[in-house]
C-alpha cells in the first residue's frame, strides 16, 4: 500500500494492544488510535473532503494530532500542517495558497483559524476535547485506506522563507514512506521503544522522524504540547524514554536544567534542525549517559537526508553521511573546500506547490536539489556544515562563517545561548558582531567575552562588538532565528 496512513493500520493490525501515543497519564493504543482515525476520515468524507484535497491542520503536539493527520491521509486528502502560533494574516496565506477545502483547529487558536478560513473560504472545524470524541461517535467510520501513488502528494509544509512568502514543499507518499523505513532501520526501532515528542508534530522533523517512525515502527510516541526543560528529563523517567529527537537548543536546555535521568533507558539522542554545538553535545552526553547522534535534512528532504549512523564512526561536528538512497555533494566550491550541499533521492520533494518557477530554481534537470547550506567534506566522505550562505558575512573580503565563532563562544563556562551575525560596515562592507544569552545564574564583561575569542580564532573573525540579551528569539522548533536578531550598527 503506497498510500502513506497504511503506516498506521499495518501496525494497528499488528500491535492492537500496545501503546502508540502517550501524554502525561493519558494513552491511547495502536487499535483506539486507528478506529478514532477511521471515524474521523469518515467525518471528513462526509465533509466532502475527496482525494487530493487539501486540509489544514492546526495541532499542537497533543494525541489529537495523529488522529486527524491519520484521518486526512486515510482519505486520501493531502495534510498542510500549521503552527499553531500562526497569525490571521499567516493562516489565510497557508489556506488560501493551498486552496485548502477545511482546517481542523485547536481550540485555544480558533480566532486565527477561523479569520484565515473565512479568508480562503474553507471550513473550520475546532477540536475541544470532549466535543471531537462526540462528533466521531456520530461518524460513520471510513476503515479502508484510500490507494494512492507513489508520486501523488501527502504532505505539504510551508517552509518559513527569509524573503517573500513561504512555499510549499510537496512531500510524495514515496518521499515521507523512504524517510520513514530509513529512519527506522538507522535508529533501530522497535515496539519495545518509546520517543520523547518534544519536536513539534507540525514540523518535518518531529513528524517523520518522530510520529511516523514511532506508528511504523510500534514505538511508543510521548508527546509534550509545549516543550519545557525540566518536564523533558522528568518524562525520561517517568515514561522509560528509549529516543530523544530535539533541535540543539533543547539539548541545551536540559544541560542547563536541575535533575538527571536515573533509569538508564535512554540508549540514543538524536540532534537535527540546525548544526549542534559540540560542547553542547559533549555536556549532554557526559551529563545524561547518551551518545548524541547529528543528522542533517530540510523540509524538501522529508527531511532526512545525512546521518551519523550508529554502527559507524561518529565524527563530532558532522552531521554524518547520506542515508541510504540519498546522494549528496558540494556545488560551487570555493577555494577554501566549502561548497554548496546539493542532494538528489527518494527523499526530494516533488516541487513546491503551484511555484514552477521556485522549483526550477531549486531542482535541476538532474534532480539534484540545491539547499543554501555551506560544507565541507572531509576524505571518509563525512559533511560538515559551515553555514547556511546567505549567512555567511564577507568582511575587508574574507569569508567568515558565523558557526565556527558560535562554536567557540559555546566554549565560554558561562554562555547558554550565542549568535554571530553581520552588520554593515562603511569600511568593511560587514562586521562581526555576537549576541549571547547567560546560563542562569552566571555573567561575564562583554569585553571579556570578546576577548576569549579574540584568543582563539583569526584577527579578521572575532567580533566587534559582543551584545546581551535574556534568550536569543528562536522559531517554532527551539531553533535560533538570525533573522530576527536586531543589533543597533557600530
Amino acid at each position: 500500500m503506497t498510500n502513506l496512513g497504511a503506516l498506521l493500520t499495518t501496525t494497528a493490525a499488528a500491535h492492537p494492544e500496545r501503546a502508540a501515543i502517550r501524554m502525561d497519564d493519558a494513552v491511547l493504543s495502536y487499535s483506539a488510535l486507528d478506529a478514532a482515525s477511521a471515524r474521523m476520515a469518515g467525518h471528513l468524507v462526509a465533509a466532502g473532503v475527496r482525494p487530493g484535497d487539501r486540509v489544514g491542520v492546526m495541532l499542537p503536539n497533543v494525541p489529537y494530532f495523529p488522529v486527524v493527520y491519520y484521518a486526512v491521509l486515510r482519505a486520501g486528502g493531502v495534510v498542510v500542517p500549521m503552527n499553531v502560533l500562526l497569525k490571521e494574516r499567516e493562516t489565510g496565506f497557508y489556506l488560501s495558497d493551498s486552496g485548502a477545502k477545511l482546517v481542523v483547529a485547536w481550540h485555544d487558536f480558533l480566532p486565527a483559524a477561523q479569520a484565515g478560513a473565512a479568508e480562503a473560504g474553507a471550513e473550520c472545524l475546532s477540536v475541544v476535547p470532549g466535543e471531537l470524541e462526540k462528533l466521531l461517535a456520530a461518524a460513520t467510520p471510513a476503515p479502508e485506506v484510500v490507494d494512492r501513488d507513489d508520486s501523488d502528494t501527502a504532505v505539504i509544509l510551508y517552509t518559513s522563507g527569509t524573503t517573500g512568502k513561504p512555499k510549499g514543499a510537496e512531500l510524495t507518499h514515496a518521499n515521507l514512506r523512504s524517510n520513514v523505513e530509513t529512519v527506522v532501520a538507522m535508529l533501530e526501532l522497535t515496539p519495545e521503544d518509546v520517543i520523547l515528542g518534544a519536536l513539534p508534530l507540525f514540523h518535518s522533523f518531529g513528524q517523520t522522524a518522530g510520529l511516523n517512525a514511532a506508528i511504523a515502527s510500534g514505538a511508543c510516541l510521548s508527546v509534550i504540547p509545549r516543550f519545557d526543560p525540566a518536564k523533558a528529563v522528568e518524562m525520561l523517567d517517568r515514561d522509560d524514554v528509549t529516543i530523544f529527537e530535539g533541535v540543539p537548543t533543547m539539548f541545551s536546555a536540559m544541560l542547563h536544567t536541575p535533575g538527571r535521568p536515573t533509569h538508564g533507558s535512554l540508549r540514543l539522542c538524536v540532534s537535527g534542525g540546525a548544526a549542534m554545538p559540540v560542547e553542547v553535545m559533549r555536556g549532554f552526553e557526559e551529563a545524561f549517559g547518551c551518545m548524541v547522534l547529528e543528522g542533517y535534512g530540510l523540509s524538501e528532504t522529508s527531511p532526512v537526508a545525512s546521518f551519523n549512523h550508529p554502527d559507524r564512526e561518529r565524527k563530532a561536528g558532522s552531521i554524518g553521511t547520506p542515508i541510504a538512497g540519498v546522494e549528496m555533494k558540494l556545488v560551487d566550491v570555493r577555494d577554501d573546500g566549502v561548497g554548496e550541499i546539493a542532494i538528489r533521492g527518494a527523499n526530494v520533494m516533488r516541487g513546491y506547490w503551484n511555484r514552477p518557477d521556485a522549483t526550477a530554481e531549486a531542482i535541476d534537470a538532474d534532480g539534484w536539489f540545491r539547499t543554501g547550506d555551506l560544507a565541507r567534506v572531509d576524505e571518509d566522505g563525512y559533511f560538515f556544515i559551515v553555514d547556511r550562505s546567505k549567512d555567511m558575512i564577507i568582511r575587508g573580503g574574507y569569508n567568515v562563517y558565523p558557526r565556527e565563532v558560535e562554536e567557540v563562544l559555546y566554549e565560554h563556562p558561562a554562555i547558554a545561548e550565542a549568535a554571530v551575525v553581520g552588520i554593515p560596515d562603511a569600511e568593511l562592507g560587514e562586521e562581526v558582531v555576537a549576541v549571547i544569552a547567560f546560563r542562569p545564574g552566571a555573567e561575564a564583561d562583554p569585553g571579556e567575552v570578546q576577548r576569549f575569542v579574540q584568543d582563539r580564532v583569526a584577527a579578521y573573525k572575532y567580533p566587534r562588538k559582543v551584545f546581551v540579551r535574556d534568550e536569543l528569539p528562536k522559531g517554532p522548533t527551539g531553533k535560533i532565528l538570525k533573522r530576527d536578531i536586531q543589533v543597533v550598527p557600530a
